[in-house]
């Protein structure tokens, strides 16, 4: 593997003819431009905020030399440094102030910034000047002692008078550059640890972080299956009901048509076409959330769906507790989509479906007799499945040789409802009073 940080690099044999020695003497060239620069700044904003004009642009200059900072290291730090700060829950100027103000990152990029530009800067230079001004005035001895005739000094000390003793200074100055070339990119891994360590986000704040974003994933599972209940609410009361209506309706005019007349056949294929939609919407409205599921949970819906399989099921689902109303979805339209497959692709003469609940995961098995040889790749509808499962944290796992048998296996993790907060749920109270 291709070394990431001077560090990793120092351990390889060729080290000295890499990049590496090159990276290092970049970071800390830039680190002594880029943190003269905040001295420079510092000291105006300093002076300014002695009238309080220049305090909350001294007290938030962190930030900003602090997202420079980050995009520098990449010379010697090749893995990505990310932002440790928290986006503002509300948009404006005083918003974001309150979140930065509120946060350690802030003030650890400000101490960063104020070590660079009292301390660190003047280090890189120092290093910089031993480490390469010094083998380099060594090795620029023959040329000095030709432009200036018949001696000159070396780093201010050295008289050479001859070409030989230029020579051997010349020799010397090759080998301390490339035996300092070593401390040199040490001390700039030291410089980018530094960094790193103060300018990223520390282990809490990226489990905050990931806590946000699974706390944001789940209200979006949760307002996608009370969407979802919503379509079926307004379909099961409005289209549904009218279109019974439609039917009796047009049920009645076929009595009162004369028989054996063109209207009679007219009336009889349309009553024919509006109950054939019907049947249609019907199976629609419980392919979006079926009934049984909201009011009975996901065993009983597992039951209900391997009872319409065309394939002969063989269930064992009863000792499900009920569970979260998005894990119940996922994992009936899970075993729904496999028990399709089954019926589609395998050539199954006997599938089985097992649902137990225990440690706080939900593990769901539908497993098949047939040929084997199931590849989500091939558009089963099995992908889609697995990314919907993986929204809750769980894993979706086929185990289909050619030949068979296929079993599909979903875990997801959750807690079991209790009784109160199953009967209190908004899923059972918008089902209640429905045919």
């Amino acid at each position: 593997m291709d070394p990431r940080t001077p560090w990793q690099a120092l351990t390889r044999p060729r080290f000295p003819l890499g990049p590496w020695p090159w990276r290092a003497v970049g970071y800390l060239a830039s680190g002594g431009l880029v943190g003269a620069a905040a001295g420079i700044v510092f000291l105006v904003l300093g002076v300014f905020s002695l009238f309080l004009l220049g305090l909350p642009l001294l007290l938030f200059s962190g930030i900003a030399l602090g997202r420079a900072e980050r995009l520098r290291l990449r010379i010697v730090d090749l893995d990505p440094a990310p932002d440790p700060h928290r986006l503002p829950s509300a948009p404006g100027l005083a918003a974001w102030l309150r979140v930065r103000a509120g946060e350690q990152a802030t003030w650890r990029e400000l101490a960063y910034v104020l070590l660079l530009a009292t301390v660190l800067w003047p280090l890189d230079l120092l290093v910089l000047a031993v480490g390469v001004g010094l083998p380099l005035a060594l090795l620029s001895a023959p040329f000095r002692l030709a432009v200036d005739g018949q001696e000159t000094k070396v780093v201010k000390a050295y008289l050479v008078t001859s070409y030989p003793e230029a020579l051997g200074a010349a020799l010397v100055g090759a080998v301390l550059l490339v035996a300092l070339a070593y401390p040199l990119a040490a001390v700039a891994g030291a410089r980018a640890a530094l960094a790193r360590a103060l300018l990223t986000p520390r282990e809490t704040e990226r489990q905050g972080v990931i806590g946000e974003v699974i706390a944001s994933r789940a209200r979006l599972v949760d307002a996608f299956e009370a969407e979802r209940r919503r379509i079926e609410r307004d379909l099961h009361d409005g289209a549904q009901q009218r279109l019974v209506a439609l039917t009796m309706t047009l049920g009645l005019a076929r009595l009162d048509a004369p028989p054996g007349g063109p209207l009679a056949e007219q009336l009889a294929k349309a009553h024919a076409e509006a109950g054939q939609v019907l049947t249609e919407l019907r199976e629609l409205i419980r392919g979006i959330h079926p009934q049984v599921l909201a009011d009975y949970g996901l065993g009983p819906a597992l039951a209900d769906a391997a009872d319409r399989s065309v394939t002969p099921v063989d269930t064992d689902v009863s000792s499900l507790p009920r569970l979260p109303a998005s894990v119940e979805s996922a994992a009936y339209f899970a075993g729904c989509e496999a028990l399709a497959n089954i019926g589609k692709h395998s050539g199954a003469r006997l599938a089985r479906i097992t649902a137990r609940h225990g440690d706080g995961v939900l593990r769901l098995d539908v497993e098949d007799d047939g040929h084997g040889g199931a590849d989500p790749s091939r558009g089963s509808g099995l992908t889609g499945l697995a990314d919907r499962i993986a929204v809750l944290d769980g894993t979706l796992t086929i185990m289909s040789p050619p030949g068979g048998p296929t079993l599909l296996r979903v875990e997801i993790p959750c807690p079991a409802l209790s009784e109160s907060s199953v009967s209190s749920s908004p899923r059972t109270a918008s089902s209640s009073g429905r045919g």
